[in-house]
């Protein structure tokens, strides 16, 4: 067995000087049949570890569930890693951020109200212990003193940033040490004073995160980790989009200069991201401080490896950096590719959202407006429907959507009540009668900062004319499985010109072999797509992004399926381009 600690100086391995030169590679954001294609390109990059969050909340959708199975089987990519000569770090949190639903913190943990959240709160540390104790039986055998590949693990994700609760951190050091945890224990921190000493204690050691002025930051961190190695744990070498934003990129040179600056400064780097992936079906997350901003399905990031795997510019130029702090050989490269084939079709079938809700969930009424949390739905949507009846004009009213209602009155559209633009109100036609329905989107949980844990739906109170609305009947979906969806499309008409939403559309295509592909939703308007029953994620006409990544083992040789839920209009022709769309860089 291996020994890895960390020395006055350097982190050792084998009593020898180890430099990590690590890749954060989110397992849950790849398909698992390309995991180990991911990994063994950071290799060949010159990178000898890979770092991942684990996502609490996607492997525990209720309390009553823990699945590490499919796309969340972290043993296997924990073997993954191992079988191509690399180490890991794990992050597994509790809180990640990660720009991911909830920062992984699951919805259901906060339904009581009483919950404290990143704090030494009882419930909270009860749930923090039995999550823990469910993924030890993955992590602790695969410590490099069992002969796997994990070298360090981190407590909490830059915890100074939000709190200073030394009792909270020091309850997690002890529940790692607990179910088994024995490699050393790390933080994550912005490299500010405040933040650095409120984020750690004594016996972790402090890392931090920035992407620039990396002998400034190192400096900085210096006088707040005055022994042993250096490390940026979260070099950010890219960055994060919004929908209606634009897309970032950084450049290639400047990050590959401050990489060699941090590197030849004799620290460790874990690069932020190698590879970032898709927010798959309802997974991202959102920032909000003061409006709210959720994040488009592409967590491409501007990485080196982009969200389909292949090599970017900034691959090479950060090769040709890790090759002076490294052994490389030259011929050990990832092949070319060519561009993704471009099927066309038109689509089949479609049917309207009220010929089939129905069949997604289960109706409940209601003496008051519920939350989603209340109802037990932490993704997806929620149906609210009530009748109205007033005479002359009115308005409805409400205190909160989170976050986003389609208002329709017996199935004609109202308007929009959308949570980014502040909307509380909305003009009723005149005379209004008949059956008021909110289609209300949960578009993802804040991920940062004070908002996390909050509840989805309507929230407080909804009136019309003033008067409140009492009588709810609602039902909540998340389409986790596309089968109901299927049935109802069997027979369905086709559509005409155009998908008119809210409605589920289907069309067949082929392929001649599986393979990457590129769905062109430039023309859709708001929505959802499952390629073969897999949930490629939101797209919006909004932007930046415009084409949603198919990655090749979702996809068939010969007939593949594509079904869409489309909340606004797309019309029928459905095409695959051959390259990304991720939007313009800046307006």
């Amino acid at each position: 067995m291996s020994d890895f600690r960390i020395g006055d100086e350097n982190f050792e391995l084998d009593g020898r000087p180890f430099q990590i030169l690590s890749g954060a590679l989110h397992y849950f954001r790849v398909h698992p049949d390309l995991w180990r294609d991911r990994i063994r390109k950071a290799r060949q990059m010159g990178l000898n570890t890979i770092e991942t969050y684990v996502a609490w909340n996607a492997h525990a959708p209720s309390a009553d569930e823990f699945d590490l199975t499919g796309r969340l089987d972290l043993g296997r990519f924990l073997d993954d890693v191992a079988a191509e000569g690399m180490h890991a770090i794990v992050r597994p949190g509790p809180y990640i951020c990660a720009e991911w639903d909830n920062g992984g913190l699951p919805g259901w943990l906060f339904r009581s109200g009483t919950v404290g959240v990143r704090r030494n709160e009882p419930q909270y540390l009860a749930a923090i212990e039995r999550y823990m104790a469910q993924l030890a039986p993955v992590l602790v055998p695969r410590q490099i003193d069992r002969g796997g590949p994990i070298i360090l693990v981190q407590i909490e994700n830059e915890y100074g940033a939000y709190g200073a609760d030394r009792d909270y951190l020091q309850r997690l050091i002890e529940i790692n040490r607990g179910v088994g945890i024995s490699v050393p224990l790390t933080t994550v921190d912005q490299p500010t004073p405040e933040m650095l000493e409120n984020g750690s204690l004594p016996e972790l050691h402090k890392t931090a995160s920035f992407g620039s002025r990396s002998i400034e930051r190192l400096a900085t961190l210096r006088r707040h980790q005055p022994t042993g190695p250096l490390m940026c744990s979260e070099f950010w070498n890219g960055w994060f989009d919004h929908w209606g934003a634009h897309h970032h990129t950084t450049s290639v040179a400047e990050s590959a200069r401050d990489l060699d600056d941090l590197l030849a400064a004799g620290a460790s780097v874990n690069l932020y991201m190698f590879h970032g992936g898709t927010n798959f079906g309802f997974t991202n997350g959102a920032n909000d401080k003061g409006v709210y901003q959720p994040l488009v399905t592409s967590y491409d990031y501007d990485a080196p490896l982009d969200e389909s795997g292949a090599p970017t510019e900034k691959y090479w130029a950060f090769r040709e950096v890790l090759a002076k702090y490294t052994d490389l050989a030259e011929d050990d490269v990832p092949s070319a590719r060519g561009p993704a084939p471009t099927p066309t079709a038109t689509i089949g079938e479609a049917v309207p959202l009220a010929e089939v809700v129905d069949r997604l969930g289960e109706w409940r009424s209601f003496a008051h407006v519920p939350t989603m949390d209340e109802l037990g739905a932490f993704t997806g949507f929620a149906v609210y429907r009530s009748r109205i009846d007033v005479e002359g004009s009115a308005a409805l009213e409400v205190d909160e959507v989170r976050d986003r209602a389609l208002v329709s009155v017996d199935g004609v559209p109202v308007g929009v009540l959308a949570r980014d633009h502040h909307d509380h109100a909305l003009a009723l036609p005149v005379d209004a009668s008949g059956l008021l329905q909110l289609l209300v989107e949960d578009q993802g949980r804040v991920n940062y900062g004070p908002r996390i844990g909050e509840p989805k739906g309507l929230v407080g109170d909804v009136r019309v004319d003033g008067r409140p609305v009492e009588q709810w009947d609602v039902l909540t979906f998340d389409v986790s499985s596309i089968d109901p969806v299927r049935t109802a499309l069997e027979g369905a008409s086709a559509p005409g010109a155009a998908v008119v939403g809210p409605a589920f559309a289907r069309v067949r295509f082929e392929v001649d072999a599986p393979a990457d592909l590129y769905l062109d939703t430039s023309t859709w308007g708001k929505g959802v797509a499952w390629i073969n029953g897999f949930p490629l994620g939101r797209y919006w006409s909004r932007g930046p992004q415009h084409t949603l990544y198919v990655p090749a083992p979702a996809v068939r040789a010969g007939e593949n399926e594509l079904i869409i839920f489309e909340l606004q209009a797309a019309p029928a022709h459905v095409r695959f381009v051959s390259e990304p769309d991720l939007g313009h860089t800046e307006f």
